[in-house]
């Protein structure tokens, strides 16, 4: 993907949730392999979506949806209520590492520091280890960060292999998450106009994101899916969020892949005129393949 240049260096900047060394930071170097970036870390997702709004050269990497924990529902809505577009999609395959500063073991950890989905990914290989005390951290990378900093003895943390790395601390042990189908798709955004330049052409498009509401009337959604159906659009993901101070209405989320551009268009023309507040989130390149982050 090449991208507008936000420097005379050519360096592109991208905004990730995290400390460096974080599952973000990770995913933004494979998805960008190949070219030069700098992350810019970013402490809440809030402040994020901030920081893309006040630079436009700037693309953001944001987690959208985990196999274990399903949708971040909040992320799906600071991307409606921002101006951003989708660009692209990595999905990655989630490893955690236990690591500690150098010289210590197994037996010598009493506790072990990491953001809480993380240690509750990891939960059954810790309670085999019941010396292991968790105590739940804001990040996972941050907690490794902290260890070395602050030279804890006996702690450890859970976290991916490069902020052990970056961090300069010993891997104790590697793959330890219970589940090892644990995926994240991560959604690449940009301003609109640098979005203009990183998207590649229409007919080589195969994947778009749309949210809508609908009438409260019978049938809404069926008569959106069946015209959908009719253009050969295939509906990969539906995420629905009821909307505050509107009962029993609900905001649409819907990931669409097609093999035609136009007849995807079309789709969407025959869609708008029975939906409200229709808008294309992005469209893109769909992401087949899975790449591992450790």
């Amino acid at each position: 993907m090449s991208g507008k240049r936000n420097d005379e260096t050519g360096v592109l900047k991208v905004a990730i949730q995290g400390v460096e060394g974080c599952f973000h930071d990770a995913a933004a170097r494979q998805y960008f392999s190949g070219r030069r970036i700098e992350t810019v870390p970013c402490e809440t997702f809030h402040s994020l979506f901030d920081a893309l709004a006040a630079d436009a050269s700037m693309v953001g990497i944001v987690a959208i949806e985990n196999t274990i924990a399903g949708s971040l529902l909040a992320n799906h809505e600071l991307l409606r209520q921002s101006n951003l577009s989708i660009v692209g999609e990595h999905s990655v395959r989630i490893s955690h590492v236990l690591c500690a500063l150098p010289g210590e073991s197994l037996e010598t950890i009493t506790e072990v520091n990491s953001h809480p989905m993380a240690l509750m990914q990891c939960e059954q290989y810790l309670m085999r280890h019941p010396n292991m005390r968790m105590v739940e951290k804001f990040d996972t990378a941050g907690s490794a960060k902290e260890i070395s900093e602050k030279q804890l003895e006996h702690h450890a943390a859970v976290c991916g292999e490069l902020a052990a790395g970056l961090y300069g601390l010993d891997i104790l042990e590697k793959g330890i998450e219970t589940n090892k189908r644990n995926y994240t798709r991560f959604l690449i955004l940009a301003d609109p106009l640098l979005a203009s330049e990183m998207k590649p052409r229409a007919e080589e498009l195969d994947k778009a994101s749309v949210v809508f509401t609908l009438p409260h009337s019978n049938g809404a959604l069926s008569k959106v899916l069946t015209i959908l159906s009719f253009y050969d659009v295939n509906l990969t993901k539906i995420q629905s969020l009821p909307i505050v101070g509107r009962e029993w209405e609900y905001r649409f989320y819907v990931d669409l892949t097609f093999s035609s551009y136009v007849r995807y268009r079309q789709a969407i023309e025959a869609v708008r005129p029975l939906t409200n507040e229709f808008r294309i989130l992005g469209e893109y390149l769909e992401r087949v393949g899975i790449n591992t982050i450790m």
